[in-house]
């Protein structure tokens, strides 16, 4: 409890003088880098070449390391995919099935706990549209600067979206004894790939800028999130702009089928499954 107490004190002073600092009506703009390990030989690296090791790399770079910017004021904020940075062919993944997983620009307002998140899947255009997701943070005292700002740490348990590519992982053997047990804790979306159901999220926030945001569906902390921790993903904040001159218009999407994250779900797996029958099909007919 005195943690707690300490932790909560720290923040408390630190947002009095913050909240001095910045007027009522402002903006800011946050520019973030995410980057996600992989596991070469979790995937079968073994029996590849380095050269085979490398290109299937470089394409996971194209796909993983990316840079967003995150433009906000103290209710809402649109976070995207900073594409003026984005090389030629990056992000293409493999044959372009990779960039279907992409979150497109998202949409986050605190006030009306709206969250929306533009979304192109194989040419059509999707509006994903939820209520935000509050995480049940752990406020930590342990503390450290990010550029010039005082960081504070933060714990969570997140629950992983069927279709997160940053999380998937090869399916290691199951033993006969731990086969049931072990099929709980993940989703299996092919018969070699899985996600686990929950991860552990480290957040790194100041309550310098006293805005209850963050990268992606990262929100809910008092003071923005500049660093996030997640399973094999880090995001990181690199660089600040509090009231830029080029204002951004902070407003919702609206172009798209409007559908829920469920339904947009459905509608992937039941591509994935018309796929992987299409793929089956073929090799059925090269084998007579």
């Amino acid at each position: 409890m005195n943690f707690i107490n300490k932790a909560y004190q720290i923040v408390l002073i630190v947002l009095l003088i913050s909240s001095a600092t910045y007027a009522q009506n402002f903006q800011g703009k946050a520019y973030y880098f995410s980057k996600t390990s992989v596991d070469m030989d979790g995937w079968g690296g073994r029996k590849m070449s380095e050269q085979q090791k490398k290109q299937i790399a470089d394409r996971m770079r194209g796909m993983f390391e990316k840079t967003y910017i995150l433009a906000f004021d103290r209710e809402s904020s649109t976070y995207k995919e900073d594409e003026a940075l984005e090389a030629p062919g990056a992000g293409r993944g493999f044959g372009g099935w990779g960039n279907s997983f992409s979150s497109g620009m998202q949409y986050k307002n605190i006030k009306s706990q709206r969250f929306l998140q533009d979304q192109e899947f194989f040419g059509k255009q999707f509006l994903i549209s939820d209520s935000l997701t509050q995480l049940k943070w752990q406020l930590g005292t342990e503390t450290k600067k990010i550029g010039q700002y005082l960081c504070m740490k933060a714990t969570a348990i997140k629950k992983v979206d069927e279709f997160d590519w940053r999380s998937m992982r090869r399916k290691k053997p199951s033993k006969s004894s731990n086969a049931k047990k072990d099929s709980t804790k993940t989703t299996n979306i092919s018969e070699d790939i899985e996600i686990p159901k929950e991860i552990e999220v480290v957040a790194w926030y100041t309550p310098q800028i006293p805005v209850s945001q963050g990268p992606g569906d990262f929100w809910g902390l008092p003071g923005l999130i500049l660093e996030v921790n997640t399973d094999k993903t880090t995001i990181l904040c690199s660089k600040i702009i509090m009231n830029p001159k080029d204002k951004d218009v902070i407003e919702a999407p609206e172009k798209g089928d409007v559908v829920s994250r469920k339904e947009y779900n459905d509608i992937v797996t039941k591509k994935m499954e018309e796929m992987r029958s299409m793929y089956q099909g073929r090799g059925n007919k090269r084998r007579k």
